[in-house]
């Protein structure tokens, strides 16, 4: 039996690139609010008292960009007028113009030539999905998220007030064969008040954080690494550039799933970047939840403008019967744009909710449901 040690990272909100998301999501729903049918592509650049937003959109709704980022920004929580990165301060630079024509000839089902709607992009989607947690997640990038997840409810609530918004996490876990046995090490850095020091967020972590958000898989063997530079007072944009879709890994699976490539953030649901990897690890939740396999990955390719994907992979590897996983997924999944997007509901201003903290393995997102009917499709 094999025995490795595997490490994933998260970051929070306030990370830089995540702030970029975060606002480019942002857009993309104040634009489904509006107009469901809304072309949208939006990146977002952050560095120091400045935010540029580039993209394309192509939409009915009227879009008051200076509001949109400043209260995006604000949810985050740079709102301390003493920082260069601030939501009163900040200086909106927008660069926006309307899709290509000839992008959307290709999407609209009117003009494409397959008749039908088309993908919004060439590419290549994975999905992936382990029986080894609840969530159907591996565990390193599970963990990592929890600590973040806390760590900025403790920032949010006031519990701590030396926390600001800018932190980082990492785990390592310990497997034997496809088993997880136990966590080897953490390292948290977390952006901090001037006047708290090393050692006292290290207690916090240690005696706080780290057992809450871990549970079982806290130990006291695991290796512990706080702020390990000693000091992390100066952060987020005003000490680092920010820029959107720079954290699909950790949107992701933490690296132990495959990535196509193509970011999330800022894209509405005819880009099939978004749509089928979310499509894909819906997919092989159900192979999972089916008891086909403990492990299954789904990869599709798709050609610009063109309705029915160029290919559909399903691996198990080795944890399942393949061949009849492979029959369910081509049996009852369609991988068409439009089909996913009225399977999963797509055309709604949810991708707020998405943005920090993993894509997958939340409650509540469409995709991370399981089908009644998945459980008997055996």
């Amino acid at each position: 039996m094999s025995r490795f040690i595997f490490t994933s990272e998260s970051v929070s909100e306030g990370h830089p690139d995540k702030v970029c998301d975060y606002i480019s999501d942002s857009v993309l729903d104040a634009c489904l609010e509006q107009d469901p049918t809304s072309r949208v592509a939006c990146e977002t650049l952050c560095k120091s008292d400045t935010v540029v937003l580039a993209g394309e959109i192509t939409t009915k709704a009227k879009l008051d960009f200076d509001k949109i980022v400043r209260q995006a920004v604000k949810e985050i929580g740079y709102t301390d007028k003493t920082e260069k990165f601030c939501d009163t301060t900040l200086k909106l630079i927008p660069i926006i113009t309307q899709q290509s024509p000839q992008i959307s000839q290709g999407v609209t089902a009117s003009t494409s030539q397959s008749g039908d709607q088309g993908a919004g992009d060439q590419g290549i989607m994975f999905g992936y999905a382990t029986d080894e947690s609840a969530e159907m997640m591996p565990l390193p990038i599970l963990l990592a998220h929890k600590l973040m997840i806390g760590l900025t409810e403790d920032r949010k609530s006031g519990k701590v007030s030396f926390l600001r918004p800018d932190n980082k996490s990492q785990v390592s876990v310990a497997y034997e064969g496809n088993d997880p046995k136990a966590v080897t090490a953490v390292v948290v850095s977390t952006q901090h008040t001037p006047d708290a020091d090393q050692k006292r967020i290290t207690q916090y972590v240690r005696e706080d954080l780290g057992p809450r958000m871990l549970g079982q898989w806290w130990n006291k063997e695991l290796s512990l690494y706080v702020n390990p530079t000693g000091d992390f007072s100066h952060g987020g944009p005003a000490a680092d550039a920010g820029v959107t879709g720079r954290k699909i890994i950790v949107d992701t699976y933490g690296g132990w799933g495959r990535h196509g490539g193509g970011a999330f953030s800022g894209k509405d649901p005819s880009k099939v970047d978004r749509s089928s990897a979310y499509f894909c690890r819906y997919v092989a939740k159900q192979v999972v939840a089916s008891g086909f396999a403990k492990k299954a990955e789904i990869q599709v390719g798709y050609a610009i403008g063109m309705a029915k994907p160029v290919s559909v992979k399903v691996e198990t590897f080795g944890t399942g019967d393949e061949r009849a996983a492979e029959e369910f997924v081509m049996n009852a999944f369609d991988f068409r744009p439009r089909a996913i997007i009225e399977r999963l509901n797509l055309l709604r201003p949810i991708y707020r909710t998405t943005t920090n903290y993993g894509h997958f393995g939340r409650p509540g997102l469409p995709w991370e449901a399981v089908e009644k009917t998945a459980a008997v499709a055996r």
